[in-house]
């Protein structure tokens, strides 16, 4: 790296910072289908229905970051990884804030909802193009031997970014009335996150290029040589993921629902035993990347996973224990493993796949799973839980964990491999 390259703790903070904002900006819409999203944009329906259009429209988002994984990717592959990321964060940052400044169904009947997609779909698409780049941005620049801890960096993002987003929901609730709070307080987040992203821009216009790309042969069209030469370790990525989205999501949006409608908890309490969690996951990060550096990538992952499979026989007794330090435990718990099969991702998804199509092969890679690991996670869970009760709920669980567990054993250990 010659002396006029950006320092590695910059580049650190560069895919930190963008991966905390545009998470925010995801989570907090999350939050929001827990807590006020059906009433607002689906009023007609009973509170049920509410719930899983809710939900519904949340899934969307998944849908569409493949979509945006293979549209920047293709271009981060061919122009840059640093444009790329600046137009991604633009995408993210208007469709969070148009939710915001949204009129509900009462001002303007069902084109409320068919906007909410839409926008919904954008922000799938924004986050589809960040996460891909935001990894490559500190794997590529990572000293030998620490391509797992530099890789941490975008991984730590989405616990700041729930921190953020539940401790901004947290706040509203505890100074704002019910009626309030569902008719316009909710609203605050979304309008703030405009000037999170402003920062993020800020610091990602100051970056250069990685130095691997910059010394890289192109391809005319990335994506196409992906599905013709990468495919397997595609889906074996694709399947990495599916443990991770499921733990996060099923403990987060679904809990969070279960946990105001059933249990009895106000959203003050539950959001902050979820900040509590949150820590948890947060403090995972670093030790998972760090085995992962030391013992390699598919140790970790397979420990982890193991760990997840068994965690989903935990839920029905834990969340119907009727003690708040039970609840809290196993939100922790979950949010621990989270942590733990997220981190070496950074380091792995990139090491899956060559410098030309290594963009689009991360990005779609991690947003495939994001289809079949949460996608409908909330949805599915709600139904299983109307038709077989909590138990289903963990099952649902041990079985993404199972299914991630069979591609970490299948796939090649990847820690040492270069990336040029």
């Amino acid at each position: 790296m010659n002396s006029s390259s950006p320092s590695i703790a910059r580049i650190a903070f560069a895919s930190f910072i963008g991966t905390a904002i545009e998470f925010y900006d995801f989570y907090i819409y999350g939050l929001a289908v827990a807590m006020v999203i059906g009433p607002v944009f689906f009023p007609r329906s009973d509170p049920a229905a509410q719930a899983l259009n809710a939900f519904l429209t949340f899934g969307i988002a998944f849908v569409a970051r493949p979509i945006g994984s293979l549209l920047f990717g293709h271009f981060g592959d061919k122009v840059g990884r640093k444009s790329t990321l600046v137009a991604s964060l633009l995408v993210m940052g208007i469709s969070t804030f148009m939710i915001g400044v949204l009129p509900g169904y009462q001002q303007i009947g069902w084109t409320a909802p068919l906007l909410l997609c839409l926008l919904r779909l954008g922000q799938g698409i924004g986050l589809g193009g960040e996460w891909g780049g935001a990894a490559l941005l500190a794997a590529e620049y990572a000293p030998d031997g620490k391509r797992g801890w530099y890789g941490m960096f975008p991984q730590l993002g989405p616990s700041i970014g729930f921190l953020l987003a539940v401790g901004s929901f947290l706040f509203l609730t505890g100074y704002l009335d019910d009626a309030s709070f569902r008719s316009w307080g909710w609203r605050i987040p979304f309008l703030a996150s405009s000037l999170l992203v402003i920062v993020g821009l800020y610091v990602r216009m100051n970056l250069a290029e990685t130095p691997v790309f910059a010394k890289a042969v192109h391809v005319k069209l990335p994506f196409l040589k992906l599905f013709t030469h990468h495919a397997k370790p595609l889906l074996l990525g694709a399947f990495l993921m599916v443990v991770c989205y499921a733990l996060f999501y099923i403990t987060t949006v679904f809990s969070l629902s279960y946990g105001t409608s059933r249990l009895g908890y106000t959203r003050m309490q539950f959001l902050t035993m979820l900040c509590i969690a949150v820590l948890f996951m947060a403090a995972a990060t670093p030790l998972a990347a760090m085995a992962s550096d030391r013992y390699g990538r598919r140790p970790v992952l397979i420990a982890a996973g193991s760990a997840a499979l068994l965690s989903g026989f935990m839920l029905s007794p834990m969340l119907e224990s009727g003690s708040t330090i039970s609840i809290t435990a196993f939100l922790c718990i979950e949010l621990f493993l989270m942590g733990a099969t997220f981190a070496p991702m950074g380091a792995l998804l990139p090491e899956l796949f060559p410098t030309a199509v290594r963009y689009t092969g991360a990005g779609a890679a991690y947003n495939l799973g994001g289809i079949m690991g949460a996608s409908l996670a909330p949805y599915l869970a709600q139904q299983l839980v109307l038709r077989g009760g909590l138990p289903w709920v963990g099952g649902y669980i041990s079985v993404a964990a199972a299914i991630s567990l069979t591609a970490a054993f299948l796939i090649r250990e990847t820690r040492g491999r270069g990336l040029a």
